[in-house]
């Protein structure tokens, strides 16, 4: 679809810029959490500072049931929503809150403060967005200005599978919601871009947990022994060339190995041998149907060689789905804030969100936010000990949802 603005929308015409003063505090604020990351499930000083910020803004967040993680809602008592019978579903506005365990590599006065731990992903920027949008939402409702309430979800542990978005919906977090929405920060666009795709923008990912065994024994008498190192090896090339024949080309099933274990001398057979990783799929359909091909596949290749095999096959998420009509409207609400010069058309990744889970009940969409510095070339990548953002991202965000939520409240 091409990414054109909706003529009769300009930014003149939306309320709910960003001020200067909450810009500066945002950005520190981001700051902050980037420098005390924490864990999935163990976000706990990262909900008691979001919460803080939200109960100063006369709001009243109610924290999920692991402790880690809110929801808060906007406008639910503003007059321009009882005027409309209250009976319209909830937007809602998605950030999530954790980090990841790897070590922070940059040299910034921000930089993470807790070893081999940093927020490497961007949901401290996630987190800031949405807490800065429903901070100027807020304002919008005591205007009046504000036609439909919006829901601000906070939740925990996204990169933990099958991921925190199953936590917050079994705590309500999408009670009485019509459409959700969320961002990604994206280090290939340029800062004050926003890419969009209709249809799957992440892959499904699983994780995969294999286990061999086997009598062991001496290497000069491999033929009384179960072989397991070359069990081992050809479980991690065969296994992926299996699945090529055996899934549609175009599901885009993908097996990749993260990890390796066995063995502890050069002359001993081990009798124990170890490999994990992940599985990744394009489609709804095959990633369905992923875990049957999988046990296959691995069962087979060990039986050649006489190992045992313990599979636990975890499921991860399934692909983002976009909806035609949410992704329209983060494209009129960008073309309102930025111009429609200011979209991009991106392509679907094999990274796994679960933000997947929400689309599963409700219609939404997630965007790719721009975060690369203007001009800069350097490459950098989600999930690296450098990766970090042009701060901008941060007012592009705020006003991208704030846009969302007043031209979302208006529709007929």
């Amino acid at each position: 679809m091409p990414c054109e603005a909706d003529p009769e929308t300009t930014e003149g015409e939306l309320p709910g810029l960003l001020p200067s003063g909450l810009r500066s505090e945002l950005i520190a604020f981001r700051r902050d959490l980037h420098m005390n990351p924490e864990l999935g499930n163990r976000e706990f000083r990262t909900t008691a500072q979001v919460r803080a910020r939200l109960e100063k803004a006369g709001l009243r967040p109610r924290t999920l049931a692991g402790g880690t993680g809110l929801i808060c809602d906007i406008g639910r008592d503003s007059a321009s929503y009882a005027a409309t019978g209250g009976r319209r579903p909830v937007l809602a506005l998605r950030a999530d809150l954790d980090a990841l365990p790897i070590p922070d590599t940059k040299t910034v006065p921000y930089r993470s403060t807790i070893p081999k731990m940093a927020h490497a992903c961007g949901h401290d920027v996630h987190t800031t967005v949405v807490l800065g949008a429903g901070l100027v939402l807020a304002d919008l409702a005591e205007q009046g200005l504000l036609p439909n309430p919006v829901r601000l979800i906070f939740q925990p542990a996204e990169e933990v599978l099958p991921g925190g978005a199953l936590d917050a919906i079994e705590c309500g977090a999408l009670d009485g919601v019509g459409r959700i929405i969320a961002v990604h920060c994206d280090p290939k666009v340029e800062v004050g871009r926003l890419g969009l795709r209709t249809g799957p923008i992440t892959s499904a990912c699983d994780r995969l947990e294999i286990r061999l065994a086997g009598p062991g024994g001496h290497t000069a008498r491999p033929h009384l022994t179960t072989d397991l190192v070359t069990a081992a090896a050809r479980i991690a090339t065969d296994v992926p060339a299996v699945l090529a024949r055996r899934a549609d080309a175009r599901s885009g099933l993908s097996l990749t190995w993260g990890r390796l274990e066995t063995g502890h001398a050069p002359n001993v057979i081990p009798q124990h041998a170890e490999l994990s990783g992940t599985v990744r799929c394009l489609d709804l359909h095959a990633w369905r149907e992923a875990a049957d091909l999988v046990h296959a596949a691995v069962d087979e290749v060990a039986a050649l060689h006489r190992a045992k095999t313990e599979i636990d096959y975890i499921r991860g998420v399934p692909p983002v789905v976009n909806d035609g009509e949410v992704t329209g409207l983060l494209r009129r609400a960008m073309a309102a804030r930025r111009g429609r010069y200011s979209l991009e058309d991106t392509e679907q990744s094999l990274g796994g969100e679960d933000f997947s889970w929400y689309l599963e009940h409700v219609p939404g969409a997630m965007a790719r936010l721009g975060v690369r510095p203007v001009g800069d070339t350097t490459r950098r990548d989600l999930h690296c000990g450098d990766f970090d953002v042009d701060e901008e991202a941060i007012t592009v965000g705020v006003e991208l949802f704030t846009a969302a939520a007043l031209l979302d409240g208006n529709r007929m």
